[in-house]
């Protein structure tokens, strides 16, 4: 199973947030694993939506070899100059605390990141049961 969503607004960062959690139910994780997903879901969607000017989802429940989550978040906005600086705790281009994209990170079993200035940026996350 797989679908795509946009992320084009604040409320499709809501449903970003929802589908999330509901494939995640899907995919058996338990709560905790729910939260860690959905909480780096949501902070990836704010960012493409923030700092990439909106892209989208893709959304894959992986059933073998083992059941999970696979997420890719892609822009088409300005890009990160310095991947591994943005993934310091403490950096933020805005006003947040600078704890997105680690965050993010921690939250997931799997995690990478390309960017390119000018061109976009395409997270890929993973949360395994």
């Amino acid at each position: 199973m797989s679908e795509s969503l946009d992320i084009r607004s604040s409320d499709d960062v809501v449903r970003v947030r929802q589908r999330v959690r509901a494939v995640a139910v899907e995919a058996g994780l338990g709560l905790v694993d729910q939260t860690k997903i959905v909480t780096a879901a949501s902070e990836l969607a704010r960012n493409t939506l923030d700092y990439g000017g909106g892209g989208r989802v893709n959304i894959e429940l992986v059933t073998a070899p083992r059941r999970g989550l696979r997420l890719e978040f892609v822009d088409q906005g300005p890009g990160i100059k310095d991947v591994d600086v943005a993934l310091r705790d403490g950096f933020t281009t805005g006003k947040g605390l600078g704890l997105g994209l680690g965050g993010a990170k921690r939250l997931s079993s799997e995690f990478h990141i390309e960017s390119t200035p000018g061109q976009g940026t395409r997270v890929h996350i993973t949360r395994w049961k």
